[in-house]
């Protein structure tokens, strides 16, 4: 029973997670593609503070990992984490968000750092 209660717990919080918006479309488009801070700044038209605060909750958990690249810090789903394909459940039958990286890439914001 102990058992239950734990992955009920899990998945009370990754429900809680992605139960914001913001985090849930990052979430759907870092299944798809790696992003940096500035293009979630650009995407979503907030602060910088704000983003990295989305995705330090998302990192916690171990749901998106980060990568160094140069100067800049590339975030990406972690399809190796235990809770993966649970979250993979959530995220399929949601319209993918390529929309908002194109959208970004015509204005030049994708360019920027990378």
């Amino acid at each position: 029973m102990l058992k239950t209660a734990i992955e009920m717990d899990k998945a009370a919080m990754i429900f809680k997670l992605l139960g914001d918006k913001t985090r849930l479309t990052m979430v759907k488009i870092l299944d798809a593609h790696d992003c940096c801070v500035c293009e979630f700044v650009e995407i979503f038209k907030a602060s910088q503070p704000s983003i990295s605060q989305h995705l330090r909750k998302l990192r916690d958990v171990g749901l998106v990992k980060e990568e160094r690249r140069g100067q800049w810090i590339f975030y990406s789903i972690n399809k190796a984490h235990e809770y993966y394909p649970f979250v993979q459940q959530i995220l399929e039958p949601l319209p993918d968000q390529d929309d908002k990286l194109e959208q970004l890439e015509e204005s030049g914001g994708r360019i920027t750092c990378c």
